[in-house]
């Protein structure tokens, strides 16, 4: 029995793509327009076709032609579209031409025919005048025939199984006249707080994600690569899932084939002695007064993880937590564990990239619980695939803008980078941060992002 398929718009790395995978969902193609992020989809989904260019001019079409679906119904589409949410004096929000990617999410949802869609953003968006786009935002779902579940609802990504607290706004909805699907209830509180009247077990913490992972200031080779054969520690239930020991009753994916004893994307910074004596003096789930940089504590969750800023606002890096055991910021590979990917999945090669990466996609098993209701909503039965899928060309982690646009065949279409895989940033590990000020990636509500998270 073939399976529903979906299609992911702004698709990041993949983060929406793997959790309506896990939910039992073929996702056939992916539009992305940074080469870069598009290069590591296509490694970790290399059946998926991969489509590097704006939604703007891109027609549903196009996005059939490039899948190779044909006629075939489309289940769902899913994706979090960048917007500012306001409108400029005396027009709607949805008019404003910096909310244009939003008009062209609902206008592809309308051209592709999909049974049902998914909308996600920041929670900024329903607050105050942002309020006033989300409305017109529902109405013009509602404009070409679709209904929508309210009300809304902003969902925490520590409630279905991620060791992270993270919010983000779901919207969804469905052709009017078929199943409405519902949200997803909580089914765990986040680890670290106290019993709740609901009776749920308590989520994984951060040393159920990262205690089986050694450390990688252990490997001289991560300084200059993101990857060394090394031997894990005991794992956490919640580990074994990641690392593909177990495969949990939730996991409708493809299994991916890889090599279990390597530890990927984790490039080590070269942190000053100075930053390590305030890391290690700072205590667990308190913030570092100079660098503003969160501790994670063993017994609780992460703190949002967030992506920094793109080339066009500065490529300040993301503000990787610290570890709770080590005196050091996360790695790459850390930051996808308190997010949810397996360890199969892996991100650019550069902290950089990598980091942007996982600040930017939403958590697998918020996606997941999100894409099981679709899936129920449609009255489709989820299966375990009989394939297993090989991962794409390793290089595809290593490219810089310009190889990753020649890779597309497309001419680059973000600012250039003045060094291979990352630009030219300042680096917020030593210098001090006045008292109560914002790190330049704490973006305003007036250049919301979906895929840079604001708290």
């Amino acid at each position: 029995m073939s399976r529903p398929i979906g299609i992911d718009l702004f698709a990041g790395a993949g983060g929406l793509s793997l959790g309506f995978e896990q939910a039992g969902f073929d996702v056939v193609a992916a539009v992305e327009i940074d080469p870069i992020h598009a290069a590591v989809h296509k490694f970790n989904f290399p059946h998926c076709a991969v489509i590097p260019q704006s939604v703007e001019k891109l027609s549903g079409a196009q996005i059939r032609k490039a899948a190779g679906i044909g006629k075939r119904k489309i289940d769902v589409v899913f994706g979090g579209a960048p917007c500012q949410g306001f409108s400029m004096i005396g027009q709607r929000a949805l008019d404003d031409p910096r909310n244009a990617l939003v008009r062209h999410f609902v206008r592809l949802v309308h051209e592709l025919d999909a049974k049902a869609f998914v909308f996600e953003n920041v929670k900024g968006i329903t607050v105050g005048k942002h309020a006033q786009f989300l409305q017109e935002l529902i109405d013009a779902f509602s404009s070409i025939g679709y209904e929508i579940r309210l009300p809304w609802k902003i969902l925490n990504a520590a409630h279905f199984g991620a060791p992270q607290f993270r919010e983000r706004l779901i919207l969804m909805g469905c052709k009017k006249g078929s199943e409405l699907p519902a949200y997803p209830a909580p089914i765990f509180r986040p680890a670290g707080t106290d019993k709740d009247r609901a009776g749920l077990p308590e989520g994984p913490s951060c040393y159920d994600a990262l205690n089986d992972i050694p450390d990688a200031e252990a490997y001289d080779e991560l300084l200059d690569t993101d990857a060394v054969k090394v031997k894990w520690g005991k794992a956490s239930a919640y580990a074994k899932s990641l690392h593909g020991s177990v495969r949990a009753h939730w996991d409708f994916s493809y299994k991916r084939s890889f090599d279990s004893t390597l530890l990927t994307s984790s490039m080590r910074t070269d942190h000053t002695e100075i930053s390590r004596r305030r890391f290690s003096e700072t205590e667990q789930g308190a913030v570092e007064p100079i660098s503003r940089f969160f501790k994670l504590s063993t017994s609780g969750v992460s703190n949002t993880l967030r992506a920094g800023t793109d080339s066009a606002r500065g490529a300040f890096t993301s503000p990787r937590p610290i570890h709770y055991k080590y005196a050091r910021c996360v790695t790459v590979r850390e930051m996808a564990r308190l997010h949810g990917f397996p360890d199969w999945f892996r991100l650019h090669q550069t902290k950089w990239h990598g980091a942007r990466q996982i600040g930017n996609a939403v958590p697998p098993p918020l996606a997941r619980a999100v894409a099981a209701q679709i899936m129920l909503a449609l009255a489709a039965q989820p299966a375990v695939p009989e394939v297993a899928v090989d991962l794409g060309d390793e290089a595809l982690l290593r490219m810089d803008m310009g190889e990753a646009s020649s890779h597309f065949g497309i001419s680059t279409p973000i600012g250039k980078r003045d060094k291979k895989g990352a630009p030219k940033r300042r680096q917020w590990d030593d210098r001090p941060v006045p008292s109560g000020a914002q790190q330049p990636e704490e973006a305003q509500l007036d250049t919301l992002d979906p895929r840079t998270e604001l708290v």
